[in-house]
């Protein structure tokens, strides 16, 4: 399928607002699935009554941890920002953008003045067991990767893939990466005219693998083959709505 045929339904889908479409399914999947790897207890069914009421329905002895909702929320707000922008260059001050949109609001995070919500991290982080940019090089670091990229006259999944890990490894914010990271690939399939997807949560274990495996012994064939994978199956869901639209 043409992938312009994809962009332009998930825009129109945006602008008339209707649910049961393509642009209503991946708002729901991608937020349940990028929060979920990050450890967000919202399930599948209270994000869709986040999305569809603004409300939550849940049973009477859950208690709702509201940072989890509140991200929730922002991712959605986050994908229209990204279709908004869609045929704009990636830019450091759209990723930022990202990042603050993301963050806005999640009480105890955006409230302290050294995460700097929509800026680069302040104090050292990390992922696992990589070590990741100080906060002095990053803007350098991020700088340099965005050149190197934006280079790229033509753009493979290889290349949004190669992006990625550079990304998770430079680790730019306090909090946020791997999401923000994962609407970039997402946001950088559609510009480039290739399949987008996202990273399902079941995926999680072989996703986290293959960044492991890509940054520490240059193997990128674990992570290469996830994102295959996660690209098929949302082909699948595209077949599905859009197959027989004219």
């Amino acid at each position: 399928m043409e992938i312009s045929k994809i962009k332009k339904a998930l825009l129109e889908q945006k602008r008339i607002n209707l649910s049961g479409n393509l642009y209503h399914k991946t708002q729901l999947d991608f937020a349940y699935n990028t929060n979920h790897i990050e450890g967000s207890t919202i399930t599948p069914d209270e994000t869709a009554s986040i999305y569809d009421t603004g409300t939550i329905l849940t049973s009477s002895d859950k208690v709702i941890v509201l940072k989890d909702a509140t991200e929730t929320k922002n991712h959605f707000t986050l994908f229209k920002y990204m279709l908004d922008t869609i045929d704009d260059e990636l830019t450091e001050e759209m990723i930022k953008k990202f990042h603050f949109i993301l963050k806005d609001g999640t009480l105890t995070d955006s409230e302290k003045e050294w995460f700097n919500v929509g800026e680069y991290k302040k104090k050292k982080n990390f992922v696992g067991n990589i070590t990741t940019s100080l906060p002095s090089d990053v803007a350098k670091y991020m700088k340099n990767l965005l050149n190197w990229y934006n280079a790229i006259s033509k753009k493979t999944l290889e290349d949004i893939i190669e992006f990625h890990v550079r990304f998770e490894k430079i680790h730019p914010f306090q909090d946020g990466n791997g999401r923000v990271g994962r609407m970039i690939i997402f946001r950088e399939c559609l510009y480039n005219d290739i399949m987008p997807f996202y990273i399902e949560d079941r995926n999680k274990d072989f996703y986290l693998r293959g960044i492991r495996e890509y940054q520490n012994n240059n193997e990128k064939a674990y992570l290469i083959d996830t994102c295959l994978n996660s690209q098929d199956n949302y082909e699948k869901l595209v077949n599905y709505f859009l197959e027989d639209d004219k």
